[in-house]
């Protein structure tokens, strides 16, 4: 169950991470000007889709775990994810066809990732005792964050041979995932009889956080002249209808006699702390990993020597000090939590991400490496220090039929954090270039004695176009100055500065320095709370399914902690 459950978490978030460093390989596979109108909302829906349907239905599948089987519907999302890659391997054409191809069959890939997210948790939990949970989960839990750093590594190889190879890895790791779950999982925890599905609940929260988390990724979108879209009468209305939704939600939950989801389940402290630092430390770190990239492969890289089709590569190799640091510290870090409780090991990571975020903040775009990768290790200690204890406390917190559900939710807090992470972080940082690009755009192409109507027209352009062309791996300012006819005018040594590889680099450095400085105090204050809300999360707690909820010490647990004077009763024959 642990090495199947491993290797199902691994593939989901490999998955989820291996096309952000491989979408210079896709964009030029299937042929897509990441300038042109509208291409921005494929790129972000390739990204965002995904996560945003994991998001949605973890919670739901959860529930269907808790009902009809958890191995049941673990198997099949195997299966699911396998099929869904299947297709993207195999998608028929480009352009446009092809973006929305994968965009389709990226949605159903997340329908099985979120079939293999919500229930592993819930499966290990069921297979290992309370003293033995704390290395399981901790290594389920590496498994899974340490996924979404192995895929850009992982993206970068693969997207330098051929952008379907992408793919194809899913495919053979799905299928071998399918074969070995179908062959060797068998069902542990008791399947529930009488239970019916609370349709009601599962279509509000579905509708809800879909709706929200949709207006962020269009949000984030160009509209109307405007740099950002967030005053786009749809993603407005995306906002407040998924919030309303939301709120519906609870309501019908409280009043249904099966809810879907057991809100009295956030009256256990250990619960409702343990998840709210997890969405904390979500999106503090989410748009962590997009923000690197972009640094790398559109700043950094170039600056350094780097041609444009080799930076997915190089990024993803330059980035290994933060998988290194993850794996080392999220399997040492559950297997202590399991003697020592989660609250220091948890709080102290996420103490530990705030330090490395304000490090990161405090070098210059174009660092010096060794300082660089000491910040990212820093950081990927902090993670897995956090991550298996955390997880861990969450489950030992719930009682083994609500087990489903309680990973959906877990799940659900971490992807919609990381979802609703690259929205801000990606608004905070457009805002720094819009305030600051264009005077820098006007200075270096005046300075290369670019007539001054060309020189408008190129600044004019959306920033979120210009960062993104440089992101996927082109240098976009030959193509802008043909569309006004002075290129052939200018003189050739001109041009060849113009069309190099740091023109466009050496000009968003600057600008875009401006906005990681908000997006690295944002991520450092809501880790710093995060820690904060860790504290609370009480002492060391494992549900008794005899006796309810019990501390280490054998005394009772109330809603809020432990029962003072309350004492589980002694097995007969114990001493």
């Amino acid at each position: 169950m642990l090495s199947n459950t491993t290797l199902g978490m691994l593939m989901a978030t490999v998955n989820a991470s291996i096309l952000i460093i491989s979408l210079p390989a896709i964009f030029n596979g299937i042929h897509l000007d990441p300038l042109a109108p509208g291409n921005v909302s494929y790129l972000l829906w390739m990204l965002m889709g995904y996560m945003l349907v994991t998001a949605v239905l973890v919670v739901t599948l959860g529930r269907l775990g808790d009902m009809y089987g958890r191995v049941r519907v673990y198997r099949a999302g195997f299966a699911v994810f396998t099929v869904a890659s299947v297709a993207l391997a195999l998608t028929p054409a480009g352009g446009e066809a092809g973006a929305l191809w994968l965009i389709g069959w990226r949605l159903v890939q997340g329908v099985g990732g979120a079939m293999l997210m919500a229930n592993s948790t819930a499966i290990l939990t069921d297979a290992f005792g309370a003293r033995e949970r704390g290395m399981a989960l901790g290594v389920n839990q590496v498994a899974g964050l340490a996924g979404s750093f192995i895929g850009l590594v992982l993206g970068g190889l693969l997207s330098a041979w051929h952008w379907r190879a992408i793919f194809w890895v899913s495919v053979a790791v799905g299928a071998v995932g399918t074969w070995w779950a179908y062959r060797n999982l068998r069902e542990t925890a008791t399947r529930r009889t009488g239970v019916r599905v609370d349709w009601w609940g599962n279509v509000t929260f579905a509708a809800g956080l879909t709706a929200l988390l949709a207006a962020i990724t269009y949000g984030i979108q160009p509209y109307g002249g405007h740099t950002e879209g967030w005053t786009n009468p749809v993603v407005i209305a995306g906002l407040v209808g998924g919030c309303a939704l939301l709120v519906a939600f609870c309501v019908i939950e409280v009043r249904v006699p099966q809810p879907m989801f057991d809100l009295g389940l956030f009256r256990i402290q250990a619960f409702w702390a343990g998840n709210a630092a997890a969405l904390l430390n979500a999106i503090a770190r989410g748009g962590l990993q997009f923000m690197l990239i972009i640094w790398l492969q559109g700043i950094w890289l170039p600056l350094h020597g780097y041609d444009f089709a080799d930076t997915p590569l190089w990024a993803g190799i330059y980035l290994l000090p933060l998988t290194i640091g993850f794996v080392v510290a999220g399997p040492v870090s559950g297997y202590l939590s399991d003697r020592y409780g989660a609250k220091v090991f948890a709080t102290g990571g996420l103490v530990i991400m705030a330090a490395s975020f304000i490090g990161l903040l405090l070098i210059p775009v174009n660092f010096s490496y060794p300082v660089f990768a000491a910040l990212l290790l820093v950081n990927g200690v902090g993670s897995g220090l956090f991550s298996a204890p955390n997880t861990t406390a969450v489950m030992n917190a719930v009682p083994a039929g609500q087990r489903g559900v309680a990973s959906g939710v877990r799940a659900t807090f971490q992807n919609a954090g990381m979802v609703l992470s690259i929205g801000v972080f990606f608004s905070l940082l457009v805002a720094g270039l819009s305030h600051s690009l264009p005077g820098a755009l006007r200075a270096g192409l005046s300075a290369q004695g670019v007539p001054e109507q060309a020189v408008a027209a190129v600044a004019a352009v959306p920033p979120v176009g210009l960062m993104f062309a440089a992101f996927l791996g082109s240098n976009p300012i030959g193509s802008l100055l043909a569309n006004t006819g002075v290129l052939h005018s200018l003189p050739p040594a001109t041009v060849q500065t113009l069309t190099g590889r740091t023109f466009l680099p050496s000009l968003l450095a600057g600008p875009f320095h401006d906005g990681l400085v908000v997006v690295f105090v944002l991520a450092a204050v809501l880790a710093a709370l995060g820690a904060v809300v860790s504290l609370l999360r009480g002492g060391v707690y494992i549900h008794d399914e005899q006796h309810g909820p019990t501390a280490e010490d054998g005394s009772a647990v109330g809603p809020t902690g432990p029962l003072s004077g309350a004492r589980r009763p002694t097995p007969r024959g114990a001493a």
